[in-house]
């Protein structure tokens, strides 16, 4: 820096401060003339007289020398005299060489202008506002200064000097001698700029990163603006004209001796005071006194934190156990929990099963909803266990995320750390007095619920439901799906059929409202029993009769006793067909007709007897095993016989 500010071209500075010089005098002189002219005139007036002007006489006073005198007069002196004297006038002038710091003393000081007189021939300018108002306003002839002796003689012979070169200069010198030695220096914090702050050391800007401010992260820099602090420079790049400076690297030194104690005491177990320096989402960062900490989120309660705000905040002063410390790489594990009692101790004694408790909504699954009973204490309202009626399929449909709600505590494994919770137990089972309600064989009025391929589920009450099988909707149409004779929403007859307590469950039918037309149809339309009914389906294998009591038959094309080439075009619907019952099937609701008397001979002519049923006992038409495998038998053997007279 210092052979940049030698070298800086100082043509112009020399100019203007001859120049200025030159105006300078011109204008005192000037000046005097007029002072001394209106005084000479004031002085005439006062006296009332008109002072003439000297007149030349040509007499002569005093001694008149001649131009040899003069001559003869140099001669007085010898060359080496001459050059005697003259070195003797040279060695009362101070030796100077330009582009260095001098020290001069101030001769005369005005608004424009410091004369300084540095023991030169000539003496120097130095424009007034290159000192500080400070400096200039107590400055007074006589005073030394320090001066840049930027050239010694310009065109016109003027000495040019510069007080702010010289200030800058020492500055330069100054800052390269604190960073070499290490000293501490005092700065003034300016403004605040992107990543740090600017500081003002020596009138040199200088750069403070956020970071080396403090030993803890700072959150508001506004408030060091304008305050002087002491630092150290970390950092120097003469050419670049880069420094930078900290104040942190004062505060660690200080800390260092501290840091050591810590960390040659420090052991699991005890309990250290320190202060909240950094918070993120998977804990703290705790200063132990030079020494950082870290408190682990699942450290900081018994209970469940989403993050660690909600327990601490920033330079919060607070107690911490030490959990561990690894002397290799100086890490600090902290917890706050450990100093509380575990909440799980005697939790039988606090939670014991059927008590009712108060607790807030944590966390909702799909199973169930967890419930806070206090800090490190949870329980799980399984999704079954939160209504006696309602059909839940997300716990979410009866309660949210931070509701305080009653439950009851139905079990706890203490191994495990659960404890098993249930809403629906603060309220009476409505299955304990179900039967009595709803005893079997009597009948009831119910919703339509939901249809499925398998049946109907029947709403009695509020979260009573049943299920009204496919086979028990009608005695005498073959369903092959709900939807064909109900609809969702209606209103349905039912009777109650079975209970099943243990996995709650009733079996329902709606047929059985009514009574069992096949009785009747057994008694009139018994084997051999000749019947005359109304067509209402031709195809190619046969026709479909209706039976004077409501009953569908059928009657195959190879049992007419005439052979048409075509049914459909020999038989219309509501044609009239007679023959006998060859076939009765009440489990598969089939009756077969004939027209063929060898049929009628092999058939028994007998009508099946009326089977009693006994008034204790409901009838269901949902099939066995055992005749779902029996009616699969009747029909393979139907296929095959069918198959065979076609052959033929």
């Amino acid at each position: 820096m210092t052979e940049e500010l030698k070298n800086e071209t100082v043509s112009e500075d020399a100019e203007t401060a001859a120049e200025v010089a030159e105006k300078k005098a011109a204008e005192e002189e000037v000046e005097v003339k007029a002072e001394e002219t209106a005084a000479e005139e004031e002085t005439q007036e006062s006296n009332g007289e008109v002072k003439e002007l000297p007149k030349f006489t040509g007499e002569i006073e005093g001694k008149t020398y001649t131009l040899s005198e003069l001559e003869a007069a140099s001669e007085d002196y010898s060359d080496e005299e001459f050059h005697e004297l003259a070195g003797m006038y040279e060695n009362t002038l101070s030796k100077i060489e330009e582009k260095e710091i001098v020290t001069g003393i101030v001769v005369s000081v005005d608004e424009k202008y410091v004369i300084v007189d540095i023991g030169f021939k000539s003496e120097g300018i130095v424009p007034a506002n290159e000192f500080s108002n400070k400096v200039l306003a107590n400055l007074q002839p006589g005073d030394e200064v320090e001066v840049f002796l930027d050239r010694v003689e310009d065109r016109e012979g003027q000495l040019i000097l510069s007080r702010k070169k010289a200030d800058i200069l020492q500055a330069w010198e100054n800052i390269e001698k604190a960073h070499e030695t290490g000293e501490v220096i005092e700065g003034y914090i300016q403004r605040r700029i992107k990543g740090g702050m600017v500081v003002d050391v020596f009138g040199i800007d200088a750069f403070l990163p956020g970071s080396q401010i403090d030993v803890r992260p700072v959150r508001d820099f506004d408030a060091y603006v304008g305050k002087t602090m002491e630092f150290q420079i970390v950092k120097l790049n003469m050419q670049a004209e880069n420094v930078v400076v900290s104040h942190r690297a004062l505060i660690e030194s200080d800390l260092e001796d501290q840091r050591q104690e810590i960390l040659e005491t420090i052991e699991a177990g005890q309990v250290l005071e320190g202060i909240v320096k950094n918070i993120t989402d998977f804990g703290v960062f705790i200063d132990l006194g030079g020494v950082d900490g870290l408190l682990h989120i699942t450290d900081l309660s018994w209970g469940r934190v989403d993050h660690p705000e909600e327990i601490v905040k920033l330079d919060q002063r607070m107690n911490v156990a030490v959990i561990d410390f690894d002397e290799n790489s100086k890490r600090v594990s902290l917890g706050l929990k450990q100093l509380q009692p575990h909440p799980w101790e005697e939790i039988n004694v606090k939670y014991p099963e059927n008590l009712r408790v108060q607790g807030r909504v944590v966390s909702i699954a799909d199973y169930g909803a967890f419930i806070e009973l206090e800090k490190g204490v949870e329980g799980l309202i399984h999704i079954s266990e939160m209504s006696w009626t309602q059909h839940i399929k997300h716990p979410s449909q009866l309660v949210q995320k931070d509701d305080i709600i009653e439950c009851v505590v139905l079990n706890i494994n203490e191994e495990e750390k659960k404890i098993s919770l249930g809403v629906k137990q603060l309220e009476k089972d409505p299955w304990e007095d179900l039967a009595e309600r709803y005893p079997v064989g009597s009948s009831h009025k119910g919703v339509v619920r939901n249809l499925t391929n398998f049946g109907v589920f029947i709403e009695l009450e509020p979260g009573i439901d049943g299920l009204v099988h496919v086979s028990d909707l009608s005695w005498t149409e073959n369903v092959d799906h709900p939807n064909e004779v109900v609809d969702k929403g209606q209103e349905l007859d039912v009777v109650i059929l079975a209970i099943d307590f243990d996995n709650r469950r009733i079996t329902l039918g709606h047929k059985q409202v009514q009574d069992n037309p096949w009785e009747k149809y057994a008694e009139e339309y018994g084997l051999g029993a000749k019947v005359e009914g109304t067509v209402t389906k031709v195809t190619d294998k046969g026709m479909f009769l209706e039976l004077p009591l409501g009953a569908d038959a059928f009657l195959p094309a190879d049992k007419l006793t005439e052979k048409v080439e075509s049914l459909t075009d020999s038989f219309k619907e509501g044609d009239k067909v007679s023959g006998f019952v060859a076939e009765f099937d009440e489990p598969s609701k089939t009756i077969e007709l004939s027209q063929i008397e060898g049929d009628l001979k092999k058939s028994k002519s007998k009508p099946k007897a009326k089977t009693e049923v006994k008034k204790d006992s409901v009838e269901t038409g949902t099939p066995t095993l055992g005749e779902v495998s029996g009616l699969a038998d009747k029909l393979a053997e139907k296929e095959k016989n069918d198959k065979k007279k076609e052959e033929e």
